[in-house]
């Protein structure tokens, strides 16, 4: 799915919602993944001039994994990025830590000038 305004973020969040919805998993455990996926999907269009996101299942239908990718300017300092308070844009400084919190998995891999790709999964 494409990732280029805030109508992509609902949709991605949505359709993480409704795939975790459809295989049994319990309200709380969605919210919490839909959340991550937002701060995802939004830090890909605002910081990484958009990008786009896939959804599948592993092999053995355990786990929901979510890749999201942009080709922006990159983080130059992913373990900085990922510290409690840290923010590059005036927020709260929660957003990429927070999104780990609420995943079961979660990878981020950065080249500074190539663009950002986040790996992120639950279980279902």
């Amino acid at each position: 799915m494409p990732l280029a305004t805030s109508r992509d973020v609902v949709a991605a969040r949505q359709a993480v919602a409704r795939f975790m919805k459809d295989r049994g998993a319990s309200a709380l455990r969605i919210t919490r993944f839909a959340t991550a996926v937002s701060e995802i999907s939004r830090n890909a269009i605002v910081h990484g001039g958009g990008g786009d996101i896939s959804i599948y299942l592993d092999g053995r239908n355990e786990y929901l994994h979510v890749e999201c990718r942009d080709t922006g300017p990159g983080i130059e300092d992913v373990t900085l990025a990922m510290t409690e308070g840290y923010t590059s844009g005036g927020g709260l400084g929660r957003g990429l830590g927070g999104a780990k919190r609420l995943s079961h998995g979660f990878e981020i891999h950065s080249v500074p000038g190539e663009g950002t790709l986040v790996s992120m999964s639950v279980k279902l």
